[in-house]
């Protein structure tokens, strides 16, 4: 990985996408900055944090970060190897928060400020010259949510995974454990059309 890399892994649930971009990170470093997104609510998700845990090299730093992504990468040095795991739950996180982006906002605000928020991440990872590996969920792929707010969160999720893989170097999706490369896909099957 150069400097300043950006790649986003996405894939469905129980897909292997968490396990992929943990093996990128351990490629780019020895010391890898594991941020967990996750918050710990019940008996279930305590598992599934463990599990993942048991998982990382003992020398990963773990910084447990449900909101303020762009903070934790401003707070790290100059190219440090940084994974995100899950922005989905990140978009969760922001989207179900009643303040944010203030007390009583609209989809339409949240959605904006959610949007924004994922641009200044890249951003600030590009200027840090971060290697930054990024795990996101695709949820497009199911059934229309039978509740608005499921529907909201679907929509705004398709849209932040858009824009990630925009400015993305390298995007991977996983299926069943393996992963696809997208970029160099989509630009091939691009200058096909042309």
């Amino acid at each position: 990985m150069t400097n300043g890399q950006i790649t986003f892994v996405i894939g469905g649930a129980r897909s292997g996408k968490s396990r992929y971009a943990e093996k990128l990170a351990a490629a780019a470093g020895e010391v890898v900055v594991y941020v967990a997104t996750a918050g710990v609510y019940d008996d279930e998700m305590a598992e599934r944090v463990k599990q993942h845990r048991m998982r990382r090299p003992v020398g990963w730093c773990t910084v447990e970060e449900t909101h303020n992504l762009t903070g934790v990468l401003l707070s790290l040095p100059q190219g440090a190897v940084v994974l995100i795991d899950c922005l989905t739950l990140w978009m969760s996180n922001l989207l179900l928060d009643n303040n944010v982006p203030r007390p009583a906002a609209d989809m339409v605000e949240k959605e904006k400020y959610i949007i924004d928020q994922a641009r200044e991440m890249v951003q600030v990872a590009r200027d840090r010259e971060l290697h930054l590996l990024m795990v996101g969920n695709e949820v497009g792929c199911g059934l229309v949510p039978e509740y608005e707010l499921g529907r909201v969160y679907r929509d705004i999720a398709g849209r932040v995974n858009q824009l990630l893989a925009e400015l993305s170097d390298r995007v991977f999706y996983v299926v069943a454990g393996l992963p696809l490369e997208l970029k160099s896909l989509a630009a091939g099957n691009a200058s096909k059309e042309i």
